[in-house]
């Protein structure tokens, strides 16, 4: 026989349609109804605008920039130091098409009620894309309450922090549109203890907050280093405080900063984090001297915030994958989909990705009322709550996501190896499950009324027995306060599911509720598809799965 007659094999069929192109926003029911239950149905059409985006162009563009890593340059061909970061042209379509639809800016220009949950909309469904060009997006977003704390400082960089112009190009911020800011405060020796920091900050003349420093140091951790200015931290004489340094010295000459090498990381491959040296780098001085920790948790409360915000996004994308392939795979002549093993691992996967999200646009509609004291100190807690317990569930959600896809989901043609990467990054940035933990113990025990701020939120479970009973048991956990730093990470697990359940009823969708409140607080499964009996997983199917919608 010839071998031309066997250049054709097989017939290629059972295979998954692709989503390239899908509308990240109108396939998702879930975040359409939190979006409008927290005052965001004024921008149903600007989200539904974006999720277009972010399930096509932006989607293949996310593919082309992690294929294609930032690169460093150091020195120009002739031999001066440039301290450059070149990246892929898609990853400055990400960035363009983000800061050009507000997602840095929105709250800030167009402070209206559901300012904050719109723009948590629309960076949920970013991150879907590419999460790693979340790192710069949210540093600028997050900056802009540190910064206001400096009245001379904020109005020359406000302006063009809060453009919705991306310009890349290395230049004093005077000749921008635009300008993105990052952050540098861990050193090699100490880590998330920045009290070990060792970065020292020099007054030019009087010294003072708005006033010229020069900063010689290192920083072990600065993120997105190709941005126009960062964040930081120093040692002056009396004490740690917080400057805002720039690329470029107010005369317009390149500043004393110096990349020494990028991460090379397990994930967030897109974006570039760094090793960098101060050697006289020119910075301002924000807020009081002394008062550099309380002066940068400004922006610190903000970046947690979107550390939330991006596990859930990696989440609802990981369940999108899973579920349309399911939809569409057949094994042993039936659906995956229609199986009841399978359905109960997706009906699972479904509930954890809707109780992140609720949780989530929860702390939007908090910050969007930060002007009310009980709001205020929702927020306080439960934005180190909800990124502890949000964060530390992607990983094992997204594995098991991946997982309903068999050898499929373990490949770089799907996105699904990208999300399980990514999705460590959100946990260790801005303070690790420990630190987050820690945070609510000191939250709770030095900022009076922030418990009883949690359990005027919780109320007496909302007619649910179950829920009723483990807030009771939750009051009486922290009325022991025995052991409680050893307790704290069940605490604040405890804390994390109970606000879950609570907005899940309030939202008045029983088939969800029930089912959460049913496998959460009642449930003994310790992995992903152990829904009990009664659960209604098909309805919860039909709300999750793209290809229904």
């Amino acid at each position: 026989m010839k071998p031309s007659l066997h250049a054709e094999t097989h017939e290629v069929f059972n295979q998954v349609p692709s989503l390239d192109g899908a509308n990240l926003y109108r396939l998702d029911l879930p975040l359409q109804e939190w979006i409008r239950r927290y005052d965001g149905a004024w921008a149903h059409e600007r989200l539904s605008a974006y999720g277009a985006l972010a399930g096509g162009a932006l989607m293949q563009a996310g593919f082309l920039a992690n294929e294609n890593k930032p690169v460093f340059k150091s020195h120009d061909r002739y031999g001066n130091r440039i301290d450059l970061v070149e990246f892929h042209p898609a990853y400055h379509e990400l960035m363009r098409t983000a800061v050009e639809h507000g997602l840095p800016s929105l709250p800030w220009n167009d402070p209206r009620a559901g300012a904050h949950v719109a723009r948590a909309g629309l960076t949920y469904m970013h991150s879907q894309a590419e999460a790693a060009s979340g790192c710069p997006l949210t540093m600028t977003f997050a900056a802009v309450p540190a910064i206001r704390l400096q009245p001379n400082v904020a109005e020359q960089w406000l302006p063009k922090i809060l453009a919705t112009e991306y310009d890349p190009r290395n230049l004093p911020m005077e000749q921008k549109t635009g300008v993105t800011i990052g952050m540098a405060m861990t050193e090699k020796q100490g880590g998330t203890d920045v009290r070990a920091n060792t970065t020292r900050a020099y007054p030019i003349g009087l010294g003072g907050p708005g006033q010229g420093y020069e900063l010689v140091g290192h920083k072990w951790f600065c993120s997105a280093p190709m941005c126009d200015a960062f964040l930081t931290l120093a040692y002056t004489d009396k004490g740690l405080s917080c400057f805002l340094l720039p690329r470029h010295r107010p005369d317009g000459t390149r500043n004393a900063f110096y990349i020494q090498r990028l991460k090379n990381k397990l994930g967030n491959w897109a974006n570039a984090s760094s090793e960098v040296e101060y050697r006289g780098a020119f910075a301002w001085m924000l807020g009081e001297e002394g008062r550099g920790v309380p002066t940068i948790i400004e922006m610190v409360a903000m970046t947690r915030f979107d550390c939330m915000v991006g596990s859930s996004s990696l989440m609802r994308q990981a369940l999108t994958q899973a579920a349309h392939h399911c939809a569409h795979r057949q094994v042993g002549g039936k659906l995956l989909a229609d199986q009841p093993l399978m359905q109960n691992v997706l009906a699972d996967l479904a509930l954890e990705s809707e109780a992140a999200l609720a949780l989530c646009m929860r702390m939007g509609r908090a910050l969007d009322h930060a002007h009310d004291a009980q709001e205020d100190k929702f927020a306080r807690l439960v934005t180190a709550v909800g990124k502890y317990w949000i964060c530390k569930r992607a990983p094992e959600m997204i594995y098991e996501a991946s997982e309903c896809m068999g050898g499929a989901g373990y490949v770089e043609e799907t996105i699904m190896p990208r999300l399980y990467r990514e999705a460590p990054v959100n946990s260790i940035w801005e303070g690790s499950g420990n630190v987050q933990c820690l945070d609510v113990l000191r939250a709770l025990s030095k900022e009076p009324g922030v418990l009883d701020a949690l359990f005027a939120e919780l109320g007496d479970g909302h007619g649910d027995a179950r829920l009723k009973a483990h807030i009771q048991r939750l009051k009486a956990d922290f009325a022991d306060t025995a052991d409680i730093q050893y307790r704290a990470r069940q605490l604040t697990e405890d804390m994390a599911v109970a606000l879950q359940a609570k907005l899940l009823l309030e939202a008045g969708n029983a088939t969800v509720s029930d089912a959460f409140i049913a496998s959460r607080l009642e449930g003994r499964g310790r992995v992903y598809g152990t829904l009990p009996r009664g659960v209604d997983v098909e309805a919860l199917l039909a709300r999750s799965t793209p290809n229904l919608l």
